[in-house]
């Protein structure tokens, strides 16, 4: 049987509303649509602290790192909708970028979430410039950790005008992209998966 992707998607606000939010859900349709097995999360149910080497030697890694972790290498992708923040990333996503670095083990289990993880980046904000900058430091973030950034991106800008009663994106431009990103996500997950499938 071909092998059925499964990718994560999961967007850096948990803010109600938030264009990173609806541009996450723009992704999950799309992927469902070219039949990938999509997983959707809030990072609002993985509440962390601030990341703090004190607190991991006084506690250990929190569990809800742990949870993110196994989330991510169970899965042969990820995708994540950033927000731009003053030009950046926000401090809620890179947070949680940070303390799921830190997870090595699940109880017996050795982990590596991130090392040659396929991963793709969408950016959104309310301004001209689409959350590039965000975008361009979360590239660089996962870069940094051994994820495999694919080149395709989606970069929303205009995010109060930018999608309709649906939830679906105005422009065929943004659809086409999102359609285009999809399509090599999925196709790179099929190829480097070590799954078989029953």
């Amino acid at each position: 049987m071909p092998i059925i992707p499964r990718i994560l998607v999961f967007a850096g606000s948990t803010r109600t509303g938030a264009y990173s939010g609806r541009t996450a859900d723009c992704a999950q349709k799309e992927l469902a649509l070219q039949g990938a097995d999509v997983t959707r999360i809030s990072l609002a149910d993985y509440a962390l602290p601030l990341m703090n080497e004190d607190l991991e030697d006084q506690e250990g890694v929190p569990e809800n790192a742990v949870k993110l972790a196994r989330l991510i290498d169970m899965h042969d992708a990820v995708l994540i909708a950033t927000p731009e923040y003053n030009g950046s990333m926000p401090p809620l996503l890179k947070n949680a970028i940070d303390w799921v670095s830190r997870v090595s083990r699940d109880g017996t289990t050795r982990l590596r979430p991130y090392p040659d993880k396929l991963v793709a980046i969408c950016s959104s904000s309310d301004g001209h410039f689409a959350g590039i900058r965000s975008a361009n430091h979360l590239r660089a973030v996962l870069s940094h950790i051994q994820m495999d950034v694919i080149s395709p991106q989606v970069s929303v800008p205009h995010g109060g005008q930018a999608f309709d009663d649906n939830g679906d994106f105005r422009e065929e431009r943004l659809r086409k992209g999102m359609e285009r990103l999809c399509r090599e996500l999925i196709q790179r997950a099929i190829l480097l998966s070590t799954r078989t499938e029953p």
